[in-house]
């Protein structure tokens, strides 16, 4: 059977408690509206006292609305802790959230008992002592519950099951319940057994101090222990609700002239604002955490379809890099075939085919080898080399699609051109991308040579430019704009990958990749990457 597992409270909370109001460590931004907030309730303190003993008569028709605030409040709250509970199962938030379930439904029986509010001596069958005994035990109960959760909010996390945490709540919440209906028939019911707490309607007794008085004790105990163990956003306001309390005791207890008074209303706003606090900071709160859980909820999504492009791009990029060496080396591998056929075998003819189907076979394997490096963070191999010889060994593996296409090739190579610094095979794939696009852009063309012009130049010091011009029927205006989008292509049987791995790999270089129209016909493409010691 397995055992819950408690875990020191001065370690850290485990990952997914991180973000809960018990444990998240106020901001100084929270503590300064904290501050802000205690120094409005002194503040409203000092302007009520001079006022506190005037009566206002006919006032009691707003207790049921001042209850039924409360008792809303409270049962809200309750549940936000007892939710909070459920994810971080400790006995003081367990402590917490029944006190505010007690402080809620205690305040069901005790408006409908108040003299005067639905019946002349209250309904259920209460006398005089009924309302001021409900509401002692609710005076005393609220700050023993924040005492508890003071007390026991440095003992150990017990790693609880969902299901145990959920018994536990319900548990919890049912003998509340019971407790709150065993108290009402009590006081209702044994009259003879309740002290004098009340003289009248409106004045209690000597009696009556020993509530507030047991009360302002307990709530500065709790008081003192949050002090010196805060720790938490609810640690923090849970010190304003009972400073709050106070106030509200002060004003009930010594300041006003009984029920009904100036005082006495301000103490019950007092105990509202004391009730809506937690509550409103709960409600806050949480709405912050859920729209950084929608962030980073969207943040995630966003990186796993930015992966799953990757991925997709990166098989896509493969299947369109090495279709090309692998189609030329079905060709080869066909015509080496054909001349040993032959009734003479040509042996030097099959020789130079297979020799070209080895060359191939290398330069496919080295397209996979250069885009596993492009789409790998890290070093890339990059040496010194000439882009003229690099063309022109472009030239040589291209001769049988210019052939077949019957495009004329003119080179204009810089013999000065300085080396620049750069991985061969990315930059091959580059120029080879390019002069396939060219022959295949020039394949529907009839009516005028189709010429593919190569050249290379330093226009400016530390930067070499590289240019590959056709002249097929161009690139539709309206499709300028996405050339270079991934899987955006023009070609019936093309996949849309080329030119965006040939910018992909240039810009890796320092350089730039872009395209121009060829006047009077065709589309120059230029790229341009830094000269070595540039």
């Amino acid at each position: 059977m397995n055992r819950p597992i408690a875990t020191s409270q001065t370690d850290p909370p485990p990952p997914d408690h991180a973000f809960l109001l018990s444990t998240l460590p106020p901001t100084r931004q929270q503590k300064r509206f904290a501050l802000s907030v205690l120094l409005v309730l002194l503040l409203a303190l000092v302007i009520t006292v001079p006022f506190a003993h005037i009566p206002l008569a006919n006032t009691e028709i707003l207790l049921p609305a001042y209850a039924t605030a409360v008792l809303v409040t409270d049962l809200i709250t309750s549940a936000l802790l007892l939710a909070s509970y459920s994810v971080q199962p400790t006995r003081a938030l367990l402590a917490l959230a029944i006190g505010y379930l007690f402080a809620s439904l205690t305040v069901v029986p005790w408006v409908l008992t108040f003299p005067g509010v639905f019946a002349p001596s209250g309904l259920l069958g209460a006398d005089l002592q009924s309302t001021a005994a409900i509401a002692a035990v609710r005076r005393v109960g609220f700050p023993l519950a924040v005492l508890a959760y003071a007390v026991l909010k440095d003992r150990p996390y017990v790693q609880a099951s969902r299901g145990s945490a959920r018994a536990v709540i319900l548990s919890s919440v049912l003998a509340t319940i019971g407790v709150v209906f065993a108290l009402t028939w009590l006081v209702v019911a044994s009259e003879e057994l309740l002290p004098t707490l009340m003289i009248d309607t409106l004045q209690p007794t000597a009696a009556w101090q020993r509530v507030p008085a047991t009360a302002l004790l307990l709530s500065l105990a709790a008081l003192g222990l949050l002090w010196a163990r805060r720790s938490s956003v609810l640690d923090l306001w849970l010190m304003i609700v009972i400073c709050a309390s106070l106030i509200e005791i002060v004003l009930l207890a010594f300041l006003s002239a009984g029920r009904f008074s100036v005082g006495w209303w301000a103490g019950r706003l007092y105990g509202l604002a004391s009730a809506s606090v937690v509550l409103l900071v709960l409600l806050s709160e949480i709405t912050t955490l859920y729209v950084r859980l929608l962030r980073s909820v969207a943040a995630e999504r966003r990186a796993r379809e930015a992966r799953l492009a990757t991925m997709e791009a990166l098989s896509a990029s493969i299947a369109h890099e090495v279709s090309q060496p692998l189609g030329t080396l079905v060709t080869n591998a066909a015509a080496a075939s054909r001349w040993l056929d032959r009734a003479t075998p040509d042996l030097a003819q099959a020789r130079a085919a297979l020799e070209r189907i080895v060359a191939d076979g290398d330069r496919a394997s080295s397209v996979v080898q250069s885009i596993r490096t492009m789409f790998r963070t890290g070093s890339k191999e990059r040496a010194p080399l000439n882009l003229n010889e690099l063309i022109r060994e472009v030239l040589r593996h291209t001769r049988a699609e210019t052939q077949l296409g019957r495009v004329a090739v003119r080179t204009e190579l810089d013999p000065a051109l300085p080396p620049v610094t750069g991985n061969r095979v990315q930059l091959h794939q580059v120029v080879l991308n390019l002069v396939i696009n060219a022959v295949d852009a020039m394949g529907t063309v009839v009516d005028r040579p189709r010429t593919l012009r190569i050249s290379s130049a330093c226009p400016e010091p530390g930067s070499v430019l590289v240019s590959v011009a056709d002249a097929g029927s161009g690139l539709d205006p309206a499709h300028q704009g996405r050339i270079f989008e991934p899987f955006f292509t023009t070609k019936g049987h093309g996949m849309g990958m080329g030119l965006m791995i040939c910018r992909s790999i240039v810009e890796a270089h320092g350089g730039r990749l872009w395209m121009t129209p060829n006047e009077p016909h065709g589309t120059i493409f230029q790229f341009t990457v830094p000269a070595s010691g540039a």
